[in-house]
């Protein structure tokens, strides 16, 4: 079934990413595997599902109006699960990102112009921990980021974030 899911959030994320929401709260762009720079936390010292990493992200919210609200994601995610197995960098930012992409569009449409952006953040967090941890069992997007990430700003010029 996490496999499905994992399809699933990958699947639809692509095909949703740089929707607008028409709510006054707009996406352009998406966020990329690049953005998601993780940090091993916990070496993996056994044979078997193990080990963590984290990345911290700064994303800012913006509307129409141009009110912002930046939106902190501590996200963690095991280096190895007993269903995936080894799970590389790189696969771990890319379904990071697919992830997120999937989780701002459902999000952000279901927002309006009375939704403060500092709730659509934590709707935000929840759904990219139900996203994300759908696809890699363990996961999880946090509030507050581990202290040995260093925050990656999704920039508000480059077309690559959400605003």
């Amino acid at each position: 079934m996490d496999v499905t899911r994992q399809v699933m959030c990958l699947g639809l994320a692509w095909l949703l990413t740089g929707c607008a929401t028409g709510t006054g709260t707009v996406v352009e762009g998406s966020l990329q595997p690049r953005h998601f720079r993780f940090v091993t936390v916990v070496s993996k010292t056994e044979p078997g599902a193990g080990g963590w990493r984290e990345a911290c992200l700064h994303v800012p919210l913006r509307r129409d109006t141009g009110e912002v609200f930046m939106c902190t994601l501590g996200v963690g995610m095991p280096l190895e699960t007993e269903l995936l197995g080894a799970i590389s960098p790189e696969l771990a930012q890319r379904i990071s990102a697919d992830c997120v992409n999937l989780a701002a569009q459902t999000v952000l449409a279901a927002t309006t112009p009375a939704t403060s952006l500092g709730l659509a953040c934590k709707e935000l967090r929840d759904a990219f921990t139900l996203a994300l941890n759908g696809a890699v069992r363990g996961s999880r997007v946090a509030q507050a980021c581990h202290k040995v990430t260093t925050p990656v700003r999704a920039g508000a010029r480059s077309h690559d974030a959400f605003r």
